[in-house]
Order: structure tokens, then sequence, then C-alpha cells
């Protein structure tokens, strides 16, 4: 049986997209017959106290977690330590364990890929790097180092070998496909498959008639929600200020679920103003976020202007699939931009532009339901036609079994394999893409 080694800093059951993704990929991997070991951290990503157990059998895959790897996000120091430690565990178990036939890593922790190169030329085993987002970029964006400083320049070095090593290399978005190339001559090996969303079974029919509206006081009135991680990359700050202005609306209700770096940014503006209708809840349990999601009639996205090309904020997936509208704060040249703009489904506001976004606001409110119902129809359509993650993990599958069985044409027949004769498990009805983890991060 063919092995495939997952190196991820986040695994299920952690709340954080990375890991979700991952697992579904894990998950499908395993049911088309290959053997699927995953090296995760023991420790929760946002909340270190979270400990998960040491070695569990998830949907066919083998996921073994491993201490002192994870101490939270309070800064960077402490992130780049509990990202150190994981990487040289990880080095360690992977050059004494059998010869996998193939590697497969993401960006989380960033250092990933130097245990990937690592590990690929010691033992000789191609390797998929899914680049889920760039640094040493992000960290020179947000002015966390300097782009001259030594730190980025052998960060960078080690970036540019593993993308020339790599025998595939899967990004999210055509703007990050242009940075990598800039880095290195990827050619044919270059993918972009965006992610998909986390949860399939989302019921978009739901908005008034919601336990999650009743129980939380939104029924009745026009509720936008941010749903999914807070993350310095993307300013919050212009979005809270223009929904200020909508202070005294009592229909109206401005809802941030989720976590992140730039949660306790959130709270403090929400302490320091006390508006009446700006509400912050955690993380919803995955088995009421069809729920959670449905409760917005519209959804809110932000992206910040310098991480286009560097990251790729997915949370929009979460809110097509449960047929809502988008409004975006952020640039329209984004990836962003182009999915509201291609399938008509939303509004995009830039963040210098406040009196557009409170003139945008008002228009939202102005807007009958019925037009709201058709943007969020388009939505859905759109995922179900091409951006489901029956589809896209299907394709990101294929792009992994390729690698493990040679680069042939046809793709190899694991063992036990139930996957249909083209290799993609695209249409066998088993297939599942998926995981199931007691939380799941909106995205």
């Amino acid at each position: 049986m063919r092995t495939v080694l997952i190196v991820s800093q986040v695994y299920v059951p952690d709340p954080a997209s990375v890991g979700q993704h991952m697992a579904d990929a894990a998950a499908e991997l395993a049911r088309r017959g290959f053997r699927v070991i995953v090296l995760t951290s023991r420790r929760g990503y946002d909340d270190p106290r979270q400990v998960y157990p040491a070695y569990e059998l998830r949907e066919g895959v083998e996921v073994r977690r491993l201490p002192a790897s994870s101490f939270g996000k309070r800064s960077i120091a402490v992130r780049v330590l509990g990202g150190l430690v994981f990487l040289l565990q990880v080095v360690l178990r992977a050059l004494f364990m059998r010869r996998p036939d193939a590697l497969l890593v993401s960006t989380s922790p960033p250092m990933c890929f130097a245990a990937a190169w690592l590990i690929g030329a010691l033992r000789r085993v191609p390797v998929v790097y899914w680049v889920m987002d760039i640094n040493p970029d992000q960290a020179v964006a947000l002015g966390q180092v300097r782009p001259d400083a030594w730190s980025v320049r052998i960060f960078e070095a080690l970036n540019r070998r593993v993308l020339r090593m790599a025998a595939k290399v899967v990004t999210l978005d055509r703007f990050m496909a242009e940075r990598l190339q800039n880095k290195a001559d990827l050619g044919g090996r270059l993918e972009v498959i965006p992610p998909w969303p986390l949860v399939d079974q989302l019921r978009p029919e739901i908005c008034q008639d919601n336990p999650f509206r009743r129980q939380h006081g939104l029924v009745g009135k026009r509720v936008f929600m941010y749903s999914g991680n807070l993350s310095l990359a993307h300013p919050i700050e212009p979005m809270f200020r223009a929904m200020l202005h909508f202070a005294h609306r009592p229909d109206v209700v401005f809802l941030f679920v989720g976590g992140g770096a730039a949660r306790q940014q959130l709270l403090e503006l929400i302490q320091r103003h006390q508006p009446q209708n700006i509400c912050y809840l955690p993380y919803q349990p995955l088995e009421t976020l069809q729920f959670s999601l449905s409760a917005a009639d519209v959804h809110l996205v932000t992206m910040g202007d310098q991480m286009v090309g560097i990251v790729h904020p997915c949370k929009i997936y979460g809110a097509m699939a449960c047929a809502r509208p988008v409004l975006l704060f952020g640039p329209r040249h984004s990836h962003l931009g182009e999915l509201i703009e291609r399938y008509r489904i939303g509004w995009q506001v830039d963040h210098a532009d406040a009196a557009g976004a409170i003139a945008t606001i008002q228009q939202i409110l102005d807007t009958d339901q019925q037009t709201l119902e058709e943007m969020g129809r388009r939505a859905r359509a759109a995922i179900d036609s091409s951006l489901s993650r029956h589809i896209l993990c299907g394709r990101f599958c294929d792009v992994v079994q390729e690698v493990v069985c040679g680069g042939r044409a046809q793709p190899c027949t694991p063992v036990n394999s139930r996957t249909v004769p083209d290799g993609s498990g695209q249409n066998d009805p088993d297939s599942r893409c998926g995981g199931t983890s007691a939380r799941a991060a909106s995205c």
C-alpha cells in the first residue's frame, strides 16, 4: 500500500481552516486506498490549553500528534518557537519512519517548507507543496519585519529552493500563482485550486425560522455577519466604523463569529464604543454551523489591500454555500472581488472609502429580501457547478495521487481503492472529501 505523509501544525478537531481542509484531503486519499499518516500538533493552535489525543484513527487516517509543538498565538516569537519545535520533531520522525511515497505539506507553520526540503532531499521523497499563504511576503507586508532583514533573505532562499524541487505546487488563486511564478519557474508543476466550503450540508432556506436567530435575538432583523478568522492581515476597524453609523438602528445587527489574532482588537472596539447592535460570538460547533451561517442576510468579508496574492480569505465560500450575498471590504482587484463580480453576488467597498461604506450598507438595507435571495441563489449555484468540496477536493487529490504514482498519465490504483476508473473519485457516490471534526472554522 502506498503511503502519503502529511505535515500540518493544525488538524481537526482544531478549528483552524488549514487543518480542516487538510483533513478533507487526507480522508479522501484514505478513501482512495492510500495509507495516510498525519504529523500534527497535540495542542490547539489558537488555544494551547486544548489538548488532543496523541494518536487517533480518523476516517482511515492515522493522526499522530506531537507534544510541545504549539504555544498559542500571543506573539510572533511564541508562534515561531512552537513552529520550530514542531518541525524539529517532524524531521526526526520522518527520518526514522518507513519511507513514504509522497510528502504533502502546507504553510502551517510558515517554515514547514524547510522541513519538506530536508525530508525530501534526505529520503528522496516527492513533495506536494500546498501554498495557502505566502511568507515572508505576509510578514513584510504587515511591517513585522524589514524586507532586507537577514531572516527574510534566508526564509526567501529556502522557499525558492523548495518551489524548485517540489513535484507539484498547489495554490489558491491566480494572484498567488503570479507571485509564486516570480519566485521560481514552476511551469507545469503549478496548479491553481481554490479552497472549498468546509460544510456541504448547509440549508440555504433557513433564515427567519432558525434556532440560532431565535437564541440570539435576531428574528425580524437585517443581519450582517462576519464569520471566521479575524486576522491582522485584514483590517476590521474601517468596517467597524461604518457599522457605528447605524448603531441607532434596532432593526439591524452586525454579528462577528469566530476568533483569531485580531479578536482582541474587535473586543476592545466594542468595549470602547458600547454599540448595542454590534456583537461577538466565538467559533460555533460544526453541528450548528449551518444555522449560524444561514442566520445572516448578508455576509461580510475583508481583504487587506497589501494582501492580494499573499493570502486567500476563504470565508466567502461558506457564505456562498448557504446562499447568501456578500459585502467585501477590500480591493476589487482580488480573488474576492472577482468572485463577486463574476457571479453578481454582492458589493465591494475600499477600506479608505468611509462614505462609500456607509452608503453601501444603506443601499443593502434598502434592498428588498427577494433581491437578496436572488443573489444568494446565484452564489449557491456557483458552488454547486464548480466550487463544491466534492469537485475541488477531488481535483486536489488527483494532483497528490499523480505524484504518489510517479506522474503516470493514468493514476495508479492503490490497494483496496474504490476510485472510479479515471482516478478522480469525483463520480464515486461514496466520495465524501470531508472530515468529521467536532468544531469547524467558518473560514
